[in-house]
């Protein structure tokens, strides 16, 4: 079978190569899925690049452990293992795994479910980590409620676009922060307001929740952001090749009671309990995937490039199969579609 492959760390042109490679065999409680398409991440970038340095022990020391990249996927059950209940030949699923850019996937049973029936295998694709995260940083750090006001750092991007939806959601009035170039996508996926960070806009004070998916503002800023006694949700890191912002996540927490604020960094669970409530959000109309841009397998080191760079509004996908973005189009949201 095509597969993308990497057999050392570094850039992704440089690294990735289209492959063929034997189509893998399915153990029992796994699934076998015929890739229909597969999400692209900034985490992908920095599983590339072997990112932080102290994750190389769980993701390889010298080269990565998975050779073949990719974390989130949609296509079609083509074979079940012994022991699988949940699952059947034919169902249409999408979920999370260790190797998603190949025509075909073993999956354990208990990391996919049933697609949404309103979107496309594309859309479908963008939502399971990139889901997880916004939710657990709505709903489980922030703990957004009903008539709260939140600020999102990073709203555009495809963690950001979640959350801005979900704090919707939730009932609270949404502030999104991005480029004046992505002002319009924020808009149209519900934000009550948006600034331009590069505008020098966030001025504004006074936020029950801030979720931070930037992983840069200094303790200054967030104190001057949330009212007192309010909630910043930490979920981006950035910094050092070592801890990459992680280390942030320390000292915040440690810092905040003297600043009278609360400080929750986010480590995201992937739960299928919670790709199930996505998918049930999903088909009720209150969340919509921003699929903006979709690529050949072949090109899969160009489009981690692009959004590694911020090129992408929302999501960019690798499709695989011939599949139909009618779906999308239908939508209407900004940054719905494909694009090339």
């Amino acid at each position: 079978m095509r597969a993308i492959t990497q057999d050392a760390y570094g850039v992704p042109e440089e690294v990735l190569r289209l492959d063929d490679i034997d189509k893998p065999s399915v153990r029992d409680g796994e699934v076998l899925v015929r890739v229909h398409a597969a999400a692209v991440s900034g985490s992908d970038w920095h599983l590339l690049r072997g990112l932080p340095y102290a994750a190389r022990p769980v993701v390889g020391l010298r080269r990565p452990r998975n050779r073949v990249p990719g974390l989130e996927l949609a296509g079609t059950v083509e074979a079940v293992g012994a022991g699988v209940s949940t699952t059947a030949v034919g169902d249409e699923v999408f979920g999370w795994c260790s190797g998603a850019f190949c025509e075909y996937a073993a999956v354990p049973e208990g990391q996919v479910t049933a697609k949404p029936a309103n979107l496309t295998p594309e859309q479908a694709a963008a939502v399971p980590i990139a889901g997880f995260t916004a939710l657990q940083a709505v709903r489980d750090a922030g703990r957004v409620r009903a008539g709260q006001k939140v600020l999102v750092l990073g709203a555009s991007g495809c963690v950001g676009v979640y959350a801005v939806q979900l704090a919707k959601h939730y009932g609270a009035e949404v502030t999104g922060v991005c480029s004046a170039a992505k002002a319009d996508l924020v808009a149209g996926i519900g934000a009550d307001h948006v600034l331009d960070y590069a505008a020098g806009q966030v001025t504004a004070t006074g936020f029950d929740v801030v979720v931070d998916l930037y992983g840069n503002p200094s303790l200054r800023t967030l104190k001057r952001l949330v009212k007192p006694g309010g909630t910043v949700a930490l979920v981006g890191g950035t910094g050092g090749r070592w801890f990459m912002g992680v280390d942030r996540w320390l000292r915040v927490p440690l810092a905040a009671p003297f600043l009278g604020i609360k400080a929750r960094p986010l480590v995201h669970k992937d739960r299928l309990d919670d790709l199930v409530l996505l998918r049930e959000l999903i088909e009720a109309g209150a969340v919509t995937p921003v699929l903006d841009r979709t690529y050949p397998l072949a090109e899969a080191a160009a489009a981690i490039e692009d959004v590694r760079r911020g090129r992408v509004r929302g999501h960019a996908v690798v499709a695989l199969q011939a599949v139909t973005t009618a779906t999308a189009r239908a939508a209407g949201r900004p940054g719905d579609g494909r694009r090339t």
